[in-house]
């Protein structure tokens, strides 16, 4: 096999190898062969367009046109003229299944279903398109390294959407078959080059004893790059998105009772889920409770707050329980409460990772491997394990406290404020001055919570609009307040928010607003019933819900009042609308003793998971970390032109003036004038005499008088460095090497002079001396091992 056919090969395989990183987002990932097909087809064509030979732009024009065919005869071959030719009709279709791809990546939880067409075009097209651009880097414009930039964005979008427990085998598979292909490239290269680093060593008997040293050392400074790649993103602080960026799936891990969860943000595809144009049904809930008004579905409570996002805590989770679940934590035994049940029925294509259930639960059957998560008393499923078609059943308690009884709440313990009234110094100021001029004539945090969702939800001029932007930054939340509009998410995020600068316990809550009621008796409940709500903290009570979004959901009837301005919409009117996706992550603190977990007195030993709100930007030392790593980013593709430079400086600067110092210099002059003609193309023959190099240098390198006498009289004063008894410094060579170097890059090609600065052959030195080095430390360790086994023979 040819050294560019093997290169091909090898372009393939580590495109494919990459795109193994996707194979977790989608069930079943037969798509894979599909890709791995049409991939080959690809490259094929390269291949042939390459032997025959076309001109490289005619080659890459080539296989674009033929993986558009490709893509026509596997995904509109219905639309394309003869089934083949792509029409406008067959890119309309494209453009169609595109944008239904996009449309099932917001709805879906991974893994998707492989049944939809935008998905599958997503991931061969996006393979495709990738291959085609490592293929066209890599083989035919023979410049591997730079083909790594595809390959680690196809990694990044699989990455960065996947959060599963095997992300670093992916890692692996992907970078190992991109060193692959450098090692493809460099063994191509050198076959170009000829013996340049000489054969192996020999036994006495002439075999080979093992790889040339530069192959091992490339093996070795491969796999230490490679674990460092594993380690040092570890080390990397995490930048959390902007106010509804998602962060992944949540999930526990093994099987066990024990293990945490980190949640998803169920919040990222809310307004898209607000505004599609058919309200296709979600769940389907059968109940005995005759208040539908209230039948809300949590599914996570947003309750770690800093200023960038909202996002659920990351929690113990352990088996699910059986009967009864424990009593939720601030309800007290005066408060009255009924209990209801519901069968819930969960759309086939609704994958969703966390069980939408009535808050609080009393206790649930459902099938599968789900967990339980106590805090925030939800249920989430063990790898691989969500909704999808899943029928289960709930026992929810309908709590029902008075407003006296809220009023009347004692304060809640010092643990639970401290952890639920965090708010960031980047908050605008705007936010906890609007809050106090609200509640200016509240006299407990129960009227205080009453005044904000009136604010919000009747007298403060605010309108629902699902158009509105969700925005990101510490100011998000300011801007809300000062333009009055928006949708679930602001009203939700700004409550909560400002109940904080109160001193109130508060949080939010994501899920699904009451759905429609159907003649059969059961209740619908669509995509447009997605939706975000605060939730209040009172001692005796528990985290109560309130509803500051107008015309959505239901007020409940303990925030009405009698006061003449209030005019809260009817409580017994459902929602017309709502929003949210699901999501992940439960809230309130972890525990110690069971009366600390009564009262949520102990720090939660969580981490936070997810995103969602506006404000505070990252820590100095995340953004140092990230600056640093864009450096290094940015820095080592000038490695070798850097380390060349300072090489050449060293070799030409000062130096001694004595009889000692005249060798040395001398000889670095002349390496400085091979490396140089290396650079550009020359290769060097050790073999040779300075004289013979000399001319053979000035031959090739087609060097003027000028310059071709400065070789000379480098090459002389080298003979006279060697042979002579006494050498003397010959002055001037330093110049004569800029003579000559200046003449070199004169007789050659931009492409080569720009080749020659920023990747120069004669780096490989560096290549040379980590291997010598290496050999000479394995030495001198070898040597070393006798003196040791005597000492130890002595002490003996």
């Amino acid at each position: 096999m040819s050294g560019r056919a093997r290169l091909a090969l090898c372009a393939w395989a580590a495109t494919l190898m990459t795109a193994c990183a996707m194979l977790p987002l989608v069930d079943p990932a037969t798509w894979i062969l599909q890709a791995a097909f049409l991939l080959a087809v690809q490259s094929g064509v390269g291949a042939a367009a390459r032997r025959v030979p076309l001109a490289r732009p005619l080659t890459v024009a080539a296989q674009a046109l033929v993986t558009l065919l490709l893509l026509t005869l596997v995904f509109a071959r219905q639309q394309a003229l003869a089934g083949l030719l792509p029409g406008p009709q067959a890119f309309q279709r494209f453009a169609d299944l595109l944008r239904q791809g996009g449309d099932d990546i917001a709805r879906y939880a991974i893994p998707a279903p492989l049944e939809s067409d935008g998905i599958r075009l997503m991931l061969v097209g996006g393979v495709l398109v990738i291959g085609l651009l490592v293929d066209t880097l890599a083989v035919t414009f023979r410049s591997a390294a730079p083909a790594g930039l595809p390959l680690l964005a196809l990694y990044s979008v699989a990455a960065g959407l996947s959060e599963g427990g095997t992300d670093w085998l992916w890692f692996l598979v992907a970078a190992a078959g991109y060193l692959m292909l450098l090692l493809a490239e460099g063994r191509d290269r050198l076959a170009q080059w000829g013996r340049v680093f000489g054969g192996a060593p020999r036994t006495p008997g002439g075999e080979p004893r093992g790889a040339v040293a530069p192959v091992r050392t490339g093996r070795r400074i491969g796999a230490f790059a490679l674990g460092i790649a594993l380690v040092v993103p570890l080390a990397l602080p995490a930048m959390d998105g902007g106010l509804l960026d998602s962060a992944g799936t949540g999930a526990g891990d093994g099987t066990g009772g024990g293990g945490t969860i980190s949640a998803v943000n169920p919040l990222v595809s809310l307004r898209d889920s607000l505004n599609v144009d058919e309200n296709r049904q979600v769940l389907r809930v059968d109940t005995d409770s005759n208040d539908i008004a209230n039948l809300y579905l949590r599914i996570v409570s947003l309750d770690d707050f800093d200023g960038t996002t909202w996002k659920p805590s990351k929690r113990h989770i352990t088996g699910v329980p059986e009967g009864s679940f424990p009593t939720p934590v601030g309800l007290g035994p005066d408060i009255e409460r009924t209990e209801t049940r519901a069968t819930i029925s969960a759309a086939d294509w609704y994958a969703q990772d966390w069980l939408p259930m009535p808050y609080p639960p009393s206790g649930v059957r459902v099938a599968g491997n789900w967990r339980y998560e106590p805090v925030g008393m939800t249920l989430v499923g063990d790898h691989g394990q969500n909704t999808r078609g899943l029928t289960y059943e709930v026992r929810g308690l309908n709590v029902q406290p008075t407003a006296e009884q809220l009023a009347a709440a004692p304060r809640p313990p010092g643990a639970l404020t401290r952890e639920y009234t965090e708010l960031p110094d980047s908050l605008p100021e705007v936010v906890s001055r609007t809050a106090r001029e609200v509640t200016a004539d509240a006299v407990n945090p129960y009227e205080q919570a009453v005044k904000l969702q009136e604010y919000f939800a009747v007298n403060g001029g605010f309108e629902y609009d699902t158009q509105v932007k969700v925005g990101s930054g510490s100011e998000a939340i300011a801007r809300f307040l000062r333009d009055k509009q928006g949708f679930c998410v602001h009203f939700s995020f700004a409550m909560a928010a400002m109940a904080r600068s109160l001193g109130i316990p508060a949080r939010v809550a994501v899920g699904f607003a009451p759905g429609s009621p159907q003649a059969d008796g059961s209740v619908s409940v669509g995509l447009r019933d997605a939706h975000a709500w605060p939730e209040v903290y009172f001692e005796g009570v528990g985290w109560t819900r309130f509803e500051p979004t107008p015309t959505r959901g239901s007020t409940p009837s303990y925030t009405l009042t009698d006061t003449p301005d209030s005019s809260v919409p009817d409580p017994a009117l459902p929602s017309r609308n709502a929003e949210t996706e699901p999501s992940a992550a439960p809230s309130v603190s972890e525990s110690c003793s069971a009366q600390d977990k009564k009262l949520e007195a102990c720090a939660s030993e969580s981490a936070a998971a997810a995103p969602v709100s506006g404000g505070n930007g990252p820590k100095w030392y995340a953004v140092l970390a990230w600056v640093l790593a864009g450096l290094a980013v940015l820095l080592l593709p000038l490695a070798p032109m850097l380390w060349r430079l300072r090489t050449r400086s060293a070799r030409l600067g000062a130096h001694g003036r004595g009889e000692a110092d005249a060798g040395p210099h001398t000889l670095a002059v002349w390496q400085e004038l091979t490396d140089t003609a290396w650079d550009v193309g020359i290769l060097p023959q050790e073999s040779q005499t300075p004289r013979r190099a000399a001319a053979r240098i000035v031959r090739l390198g087609q060097l003027d008088p000028a310059a071709a006498a400065s070789v000379h009289r480098v090459a002389d004063a080298v003979e006279q460095a060697l042979y002579a008894p006494r050498p003397r410094l010959t002055a001037g060579l330093a110049e004569d090497v800029r003579r000559a170097e200046a003449g070199l890059r004169a007789g050659v090609g931009r492409g080569t002079r720009l080749r020659a600065r920023f990747a120069p052959r004669s780096t490989v030195r560096v290549v040379w001396a980590a291997s010598a080095w290496w050999a000479a430390s394995k030495r001198r360790v070898a040597a070393a091992r006798p003196t040791l086994r005597r000492a130890r023979g002595q002490q003996g």
